[in-house]
């Protein structure tokens, strides 16, 4: 039995030592609870809300949430609104998938330690190659977005357009992207084309 558990207890301190534990418990986790004990969200444009509290460990030496923490729980709010909204199984059905190709954080004010928050995160609308999400934490002591974040979700192996027209069995239009979205877009688009430019590729390859 003392074996057992030693081998138990090494195991586990190898997981969490060489691979990012509770990430890959956390994630799986929230898009589990969506698809199942979540009822189905059917407009893709809805606001969806992931609670959560600032614990120990998300802390820096200033005693505030890590500035990557805001990345992290932004990812996980982020697939369990995509599983509830149904782009993840069209994804699959589609034999597709969705990277993370670029993403912006503005941060306003520190989360301090327990405080509660909601990420609510929206998807803004999509282009021809990716769909655009953002995402807000909002403090639960006073209501204040204590930071905001976009992220575009790049499409692989089919088309935004062809991932909402599964889901809604009909051609949608996407809606106009708000005006500070496309200046971050066309931000993105003038470095690609610099870096593309400093490696010698020219417009051939194309970033994600």
């Amino acid at each position: 039995m003392l074996g057992l558990l030693m081998a138990v207890l090494t195991l586990a301190l190898a997981y969490f030592a060489l691979l990012d534990g509770w990430y890959l418990v956390r994630v799986p986790c929230a898009v589990l609870r969506a698809r199942l004990l979540q009822p189905r969200v059917r407009d893709l444009l809805a606001e969806q809300s992931y609670s959560g509290r600032v614990l120990p460990s998300d802390l820096d030496l200033l005693l505030h949430m890590n500035n990557a923490r805001y990345l992290r729980e932004a990812d996980v709010a982020r697939a369990a609104h995509l599983a509830r909204c149904g782009v993840l199984g069209a994804l699959r059905a589609l034999g597709a998938r969705a990277v993370l190709a670029a993403s912006c954080a503005r941060y306003r004010r520190s989360l301090r330690l327990l405080e509660p928050f909601e990420v609510r995160t929206r998807l803004l609308g999509w282009d021809d190659r990716a769909f655009y999400l953002e995402a807000r934490f909002i403090s639960l002591r006073d209501g204040f977005v204590c930071a905001l974040l976009r992220s575009r979700q790049h499409v692989l192996g089919t088309s935004p357009e062809r991932v909402v027209q599964h889901l809604c069995k009909r051609r949608v239009e996407p809606p106009e992207l708000p005006a500070d979205l496309q200046h971050w877009i066309a931000y993105n688009e003038a470095s690609s084309q610099l870096l593309r430019a400093e490696s010698g590729l020219g417009s051939v390859v194309k970033d994600q």
